[in-house]
Parts: structure tokens; C-alpha cells; sequence
């Protein structure tokens, strides 16, 4: 059976109780409980290892743009293969919830779409419904109505059909291309306009967020975070789980030449690399730049550790392997990257239980558009 919803009632069930408490008693308690949820919003998730799998999907079933498009048959293909597996769908503010829960662990996989094309909701909203999935719809409110994108009709019906909407800026800009002089002024009224227009058209206010391109910096981040959101998806290829920077969860981008079914499968049960020292996108310093990470590797055959910089040969050679289970390895592409706006380093293992864990690192060329 396919959990398409969070339930909360541990939450709830607290007020049978604060309602017997004396009134200073309670705003105490109210205030130590309010304290303590402010300051583990931002930190990973403890309890049961959990690992989430996220998709991202732009449009479906037009064939006009095969770099953000999959075909209808394919998507339907994906959730089918989650249905027939038993997967926990949820939305990606309930995914959160989960991660941060002590909810026991299982198969969880997580629907998100960016910019709110039409053809997501001719195409793909009626097959979400149709396998009573949810998912959560990322929009950037300047296009709607506009071109190929939905309209505010066609969003209200979608939130009614069990799609979260996020907040994607208004005008959905490169911001790392602006100075950083205004960059990140503009960057932060995007974000609360975007706010009040969403809450205006469809009367509700995102609690999360996504990053126009995938691109953003630290104080982009924590603009984000200032901005009361539950967390941020990013597009750095991987999976959520509990050692996540929650403001910049990794998902897997589907597109026609990646959505095949079966490639679909592979990465569905993917699960993280726990690398302790992720970064934010960087800027690329040069034609081949070098990363160093530092991941556990008690679960992995560190030995058999590949690296793909997408089109380019890439080196990865452990420098450090210690008793603690701490592995560092130094990877760089082997050919020039900097004729591409974005490029990923990944890195994939096999685990010593079988499976397989991945991580990506994002390095983005502001000089290319």
C-alpha cells in the first residue's frame, strides 16, 4: 500500500494535555517545545538511517524540449514501478517530516516539478491521480498563465488534487550571474514576492523552496532558511537522507534521455554516500578543477569508488583511509569542463551488503549561459 501523506498526530495529541496545564506552565512548556523545534529545523535528521529518493521533472509529454521532457508513457512507467513496489510517495514538505521523525525506515521516493508547465498539468496530473500519488509543483509566479505555462485555475486544481505548490522565485533568474552587491537583495524580495502571490491566488504559503537552475550560494541558503522555509531542493543528483543539509536536498532530474525505465529503477533505490563535509555548488576556479571529500566508509567497497564528471574522464584516487571507517578522496575531470554552465562530479560505490551509493558535487561557469 502506497503512504501518500505524513500523518502528524503526535503533534496534536499534546494539546489534550497542554490544556490541563496551569497557564504559565503552559506557555513555558509551549516556549521550550517552540525552542526546541527552531533549533533542530536545521540540523540531520537523527533515529533510523533513512534514505529518500527525489525526482525532478519539468515537462511531460512534449516532445518540443527532450532536455527537460518526459514522455508520457515513461512517467506513467515510473509510477508504476513505484506502485508495484511498495514505495512511501510523498510530497517533499512530508518527506521532511519523515526524515526528521522516529518513524521507522522504508522505501520512500519523493515527486517534484519545476516551473509549472501546462504539460505537467494536462499530462502528468491526471496520472498522479490516477495512481493517487502526491507531489509537489515548484513555481515561479512571474510566467504564470503565460506561454506554456499553468494558470492560477489550473494550480488551484492541482493543489486540490493533492499537489503541494513551492516557491521558485518570480522571475526564476540566474542570481550567481548578478553582482553581489545587489544579488542577494534582489534575490531575498524574489522570494517573499513569490510568497505573498502564491498565498493571494491560491490562499496557502509555501513552506519550501527550490533553486531556479539548482544554483545558489551560501548566503543564498541562508536567506532561505531566514525565510521560514522547511527546506530547500536543489539539483545536485542524489539521495536525501539523514546526514541531508535539508536547504539543499539532491534529486535525481529526469529527462528523455535518462527516463527509461529501467534507469528509473536503478536510481530508485540508490542510496547516499554519507559524505561529512558537503558543500554548496561552487564556482568553477578552473578548466579542471579538484574536489576533496571525506565520506564513511563503513557500508561501501571504498576500493571500488567511480567518479563521472558527465562527458568527461575523471580521476578519483583515495589520499586517506583510517580506522575509524573515514575515507578521502581527491577527484578531478580529466578533460576541460569549462565550456559547460553547470558540471557534476559524481560518485558512485557498491555497498558491501549489495546496492548502490551516490553523491554529486556541483560546479557552475557563471560566464556561461
Amino acid at each position: 500500500m502506497i503512504r501518500t501523506s505524513w500523518t502528524r498526530l503526535t503533534f496534536y495529541r499534546t494539546n489534550s494535555v497542554a490544556s490541563r496545564i496551569p497557564g504559565p506552565l503552559f506557555y513555558l512548556s509551549f516556549l521550550i517545545v517552540l525552542l526546541a523545534c527552531t533549533s533542530t529545523a536545521e540540523k540531520p535528521a537523527s533515529g533510523p538511517r533513512k534514505d529518500i529518493v527525489c525526482f525532478i521533472y519539468h515537462r511531460v509529454g512534449d516532445g518540443r524540449y527532450p532536455t527537460t521532457n518526459v514522455s508520457v508513457k515513461d512517467f506513467e512507467a515510473h509510477l508504476a514501478y513505484l506502485a508495484k513496489n511498495k514505495f512511501q510517495v510523498l510530497n517533499f514538505s512530508d518527506a521532511i517530516d519523515y526524515l526528521q521523525s522516529d518513524a521507522p525506515s522504508q522505501k520512500t521516493a519523493v515527486i517534484t516539478v519545476d516551473d509549472g508547465y501546462a504539460s505537467f498539468f494536462h499530462h502528468g496530473l491526471p496520472l498522479l491521480k490516477k495512481y493517487k500519488m502526491p507531489a509537489t509543483l515548484f513555481i515561479n509566479t512571474k510566467t504564470v498563465g503565460g506561454g506554456d505555462f499553468m494558470n492560477w485555475d489550473q494550480l488551484n486544481t492541482a493543489q486540490a488534487s493533492d499537489v503541494e505548490i513551492g516557491n521558485h522565485t518570480h522571475s526564476h533568474d540566474y542570481f550567481l550571474n548578478q553582482s553581489a552587491d545587489t544579488r542577494y537583495e534582489t534575490f531575498r524580495e524574489e522570494v517573499m514576492q513569490s510568497q505573498d502571490i502564491i498565498e493571494k491566488h491560491l490562499d496557502k504559503k509555501p513552506v519550501v523552496f527550490s533553486y531556479p537552475y539548482g544554483e545558489f550560494d551560501d548566503k543564498m541558503k541562508q536567506i532561505v532558511k531566514d525565510a521560514g522555509f522547511k527546506a530547500a531542493a536543489a539539483q545536485l543528483s542524489g539521495v536525501l537522507y539523514n546526514g541531508t543539509d535539508v536547504f539543499m536536498c539532491p534529486r535525481f532530474p529526469m529527462a528523455e534521455a535518462y527516463s527509461a525505465p529501467a534507469r528509473f529503477a536503478e536510481k530508485a533505490v540508490m542510496r547516499a554516500l554519507d559524505v561529512t563535509t558537503p558543500s554548496a555548488p561552487m564556482p568553477l576556479p578552473d578548466k579542471r578543477p579538484a574536489l576533496t571529500l571525506t565520506f564513511n566508509g563503513d557500508e561501501i567497497q571504498a576500493r571500488r569508488l567511480q567518479c563521472f564528471a558527465q562527458g568527461s574522464p575523471c580521476s578519483c584516487r583515495i589520499t586517506k583511509q583510517d580506522t575509524t571507517g573515514l575515507v578521502t578522496v581527491s577527484v578531478q575531470a580529466g578533460a576541460d569542463i569549462a565550456g559547460r554552465r553547470r558540471t557534476l562530479y559524481t560518485l558512485t560505490a557498491p555497498g558491501k551488503k549489495g546496492g548502490w551509493y551516490w553523491y554529486s558535487h556541483l560546479w557552475i561557469n557563471t560566464k556561461v549561459k
